[in-house]
């Protein structure tokens, strides 16, 4: 079909990247259930920070191109309606069950609350809140991130030159490396570092930046991407960093650089739908398991850590997923489906959201479109 000049289609969807959904909720289930190997496999996150950047950037900048703005309520709306379902039925069922499989716990209700406003990140950095959702923190991350990425990527729209915007993001992925080097210098606890949004907004930006150089196209990464082969090696050492511990401060200093740079190797190679990872990452069951990889999420932590105190690496890892993937799949058929759809046929909000008037349209894609990543 014939397009007008400058005009771009929405993202379109791309089953590898549920597969690679897929593969970091795995290694996310492999470290908390403690399996020999997978220590380091807490970098799993990082695939999905990198991912989630990658994505709202595309559609946000995809956006601005076609209208000349970012419709803010109708984003934040959005993501509401697509992640707010699943964690307050999550949150309802902990406070229904965890006390009767931890009936010493005195902290359920404060710890759902705490999630629940997606505070968990700075919770367990300086106060150890909460506990038995420790998992909260990278939802809290995310969450921080969309709030405040959406009106700062358009003042950087508005003060770059076009085809320049890509400056500005590397060099906010540069200061966020710098600012969490500067608190591992100041001798700060490596948990105090981890869990927080502004140690760990480096993977999220450089998906954003990621996603700025594919539209932008400028000359050095059209070069670069002429030799993509290199950069698998940074893939292929990603499993040496199975190793890393637990406050290995290492983590902080390269680590999650290294597993961000990987993961953005990753996502250059699944732009040629050919290519053997394409192939790879888009197997049925990978996909399957990157589609219900929020609620699986969601649901895993608790499930994991109760098996985890009885049962040895391998039954927690087996039963917990098939547990944590069936009740994700059964609140992807009821409570967030009855969200999408009650969404979709909301009218457009016609409050005005926006830094800049539109230009050539005035139709904004839906943000919210793709599956939430974690």
């Amino acid at each position: 079909m014939h397009q007008p000049p400058g005009h771009r289609p929405a993202l379109p969807y791309n089953p590898a990247l549920d597969g690679l959904r897929g593969v970091a909720i795995l290694l996310v289930m492999l470290s908390h259930a403690h399996a020999p190997l997978f220590e380091g496999a807490f970098y799993g996150v990082d695939l999905f920070f990198v991912l989630s950047g990658y994505l709202i950037s595309t559609l946000l900048l995809q956006e601005v191109e076609r209208s000349g703005r970012i419709a803010y309520w109708r984003f934040y709306s959005r993501r509401l309606y697509r992640l707010m379902p699943a964690l307050a039925l999550f949150l309802l069922a902990y406070c229904l069950l965890a006390p009767l499989f931890w009936p010493d716990l005195t902290d359920v209700y404060s710890d759902a609350l705490v999630s629940f406003f997606y505070l968990a990140d700075y919770g367990i950095a300086f106060f150890d809140q909460p506990g038995t959702l420790l998992h909260m923190w990278s939802l809290a991350v995310e969450e921080h991130f969309y709030l405040v990425w959406p009106p700062l990527l358009m003042l950087l729209v508005r003060t770059s030159a076009p085809g320049q915007r890509w400056r500005a993001i590397a060099l906010l992925w540069l200061l966020s490396w710098a600012w969490r080097g500067l608190w591992v210098a100041q001798g700060q606890q490596f948990y105090e570092i981890f869990f927080r949004f502004d140690t760990r907004a480096s993977g999220l930006l450089l998906g954003s930046l990621l996603a700025t150089l594919l539209l932008e196209q400028p000359a050095w990464f059209a070069a670069l991407r002429q030799r993509l082969a290199h950069g698998m090696w940074l893939v292929l050492a990603v499993p040496l960093l199975m190793a890393h511990a637990w406050d290995d401060m290492n983590v902080m200093l390269w680590g999650l650089t290294l597993v961000e740079c990987a993961t953005l190797v990753v996502l250059l190679a699944l732009q040629n739908d050919r290519s053997p990872l394409h192939e790879m990452l888009r197997a049925p069951a990978l996909v399957w398991v990157g589609k219900l990889s929020y609620g699986i999420y969601l649901w895993h932590y608790p499930i994991v850590r109760y098996l985890r105190a009885d049962w040895h690496w391998s039954v927690t890892v087996l039963l917990g997923f098939a547990l944590s993937a069936l009740l994700a799949w059964v609140s992807l058929m009821t409570v967030e489906r009855w969200a999408l759809r009650w969404r979709d046929r909301q009218p457009r909000p016609l409050r005005p959201a926006a830094l800049a008037a539109p230009t050539r349209a005035t139709k904004t894609i839906a943000t919210g479109a793709c599956p939430a990543p974690v």
